[in-house]
């Protein structure tokens, strides 16, 4: 069954066009634009097969709400690359990294969110789907990409992910600002899930309970917090730099 989303921006539109071409079902490109970057949009889109509609500006502006959308908007088939968890695990080739997210709600955290786990190499991120932003343009335009590339997976029971992630052999390393563990003492080049919780409320206490240990981030400044996406970066940083020492020792 379809599922159309909206989506624009050249990072947003570019990342669905190359990685996955055949969920595209409807391209917008803004007349009088002979730049580069919508060259290789058109050039793209006569290779796979698709039927690129230029259209003006204003018919682009009513399409996204008057969303920064640089001259670029697609319609695709959201269902076309879903993907399932057990699939993920299957086919990695070094131990699992993966980000869960409780009560991210905002899309423009979400969004950035799966723009740090691009650039850490994360295998998935996991959101309930009761409690999460959910793909939207917003969330592919900030994520300049890797909402397309990344696979994004939102689950009913989050509790039960997490114990099914337990039984796979996956620790679960909750942030949590009162922690007794901090970042730059926990061992995190194993296969490991880092949980975040929402900015207002943290964990639910399900989430919490389901944990295998609490890691706070070291703070040294004035400031009480950091946004979700920050503290994602940290944490996901902190994985990769252990990785690599580890395989270079």
């Amino acid at each position: 069954m379809s599922n159309k989303r909206l989506i624009h921006g050249f990072h947003a539109v570019n990342a669905r066009l190359w990685q996955n071409p055949k969920s595209l079902i409807e391209l917008y490109l803004a007349g009088g634009r002979h730049d580069a970057r919508a060259q290789a949009v058109i050039d793209k889109a006569a290779e796979e097969g698709l039927k690129l509609h230029v259209v003006d500006k204003e018919r682009l502006d009513s399409m996204t709400g008057r969303a920064r959308h640089q001259g670029v908007v697609a319609v695709i088939d959201a269902s076309r690359n879903h993907v399932v968890l057990e699939d993920v695990l299957e086919h990695l080739h070094e131990p699992p990294l993966l980000l869960i997210l409780d009560g991210v709600t905002d899309p423009h955290n979400l969004g950035a969110c799966l723009r740090v786990a691009d650039a850490m190499g994360v295998h998935a991120v996991i959101a309930p789907k009761d409690r999460s932003a959910g793909l939207n343009a917003t969330v592919s335009k900030v994520a300049c990409g890797a909402a397309e590339v990344v696979p994004y997976i939102t689950v009913t029971n989050l509790a039960r992910t997490l114990r099914d992630l337990k039984d796979a052999g996956v620790w679960i390393a909750g942030t949590a600002m009162e922690a007794q563990t901090d970042l730059y003492h926990f061992e995190a080049s194993g296969p490991l899930a880092w949980v975040m919780g929402s900015e207002g409320e943290g964990m639910r206490r399900l989430t919490r309970e389901h944990c295998d240990v609490l890691v706070s981030i070291p703070m040294f400044g004035t400031v009480e917090s950091l946004n979700v996406s920050v503290s994602a970066g940290m944490v996901l940083s902190e994985s990769r730099r252990q990785r690599t020492l580890k395989t270079l020792g």
